[in-house]
């Protein structure tokens, strides 16, 4: 009797030692794969670009985007925030202030709705560039701000957004995209202009 149970305890001893072996064996193995092929690590959420990877590029200047923009596109998106935002004449406020004419309007002004500190604070009037520095991260743009909705990542859709608004109470020309583009050719040509002054200089 003393010998069978010597003989089960003995394998049951040994089949422990194995196991815990193995599994020693393959965490050093899937760690070494983790380490080897670390973009094989985690998730991409579909939608959503990595920090420091193209999406993080630097967005073409807000009048480029808003001729390109389109207001079709712009109310398929703004539909996401209907939850919030009606932007309609006359329309009531409901977490967020009604939207109608907020293109050109005074910020944090709309009658009857209460605004943050943070946002009272900014002053001025929503223009183009400010919305689109406001629908990148209104949480960065006024720290403080009642607003926890995270921001829209893609430039051309705070830009189709931001067309949509316009032509909700509000039809403000939009900004030349020429004087953008044209900034940089007019610096570029700056060095060349000058030489040519010195050239001339120099001949006489």
């Amino acid at each position: 009797m003393d010998d069978r149970f010597n003989t089960i305890a003995g394998w049951t001893l040994f089949g422990g030692i194995v196991a815990l072996g193995l599994s020693s064996l393959s965490g050093h193995y899937f760690l070494a794969d983790k380490e080897n092929r670390p973009e094989k690590m985690g998730y991409t959420i579909e939608g959503v670009e990595a920090e420091g990877g193209e999406g993080a590029a630097a967005a073409e200047p807000i009048g480029m985007r808003m001729a390109k923009a389109e207001v079709a596109k712009g109310e398929a998106i703004f539909a996401k925030c209907k939850a919030c935002h009606v932007a309609a004449q006359g329309g009531a406020n409901g977490i967020g202030p009604n939207l109608w004419g907020v293109v050109g309007a005074a910020k944090a002004a709309h009658p009857g709705f209460a605004y943050s500190d943070a946002l009272k604070a900014k002053g001025g009037n929503w223009d183009f560039a400010s919305l689109d520095e406001w629908l990148t991260s209104p949480a960065k743009f006024a720290t403080g701000t009642k607003m926890s909705f995270a921001g829209i990542s893609d430039p051309m859709q705070r830009a189709d957004v931001i067309l949509y608004l316009n032509a909700q109470g509000s039809n403000l020309p939009l900004p030349a995209a020429e004087a953008a583009a044209a900034a940089p050719a007019a610096d570029a040509g700056a060095p060349a202009a000058d030489a040519s002054a010195e050239a001339s200089e120099a001949a006489k």
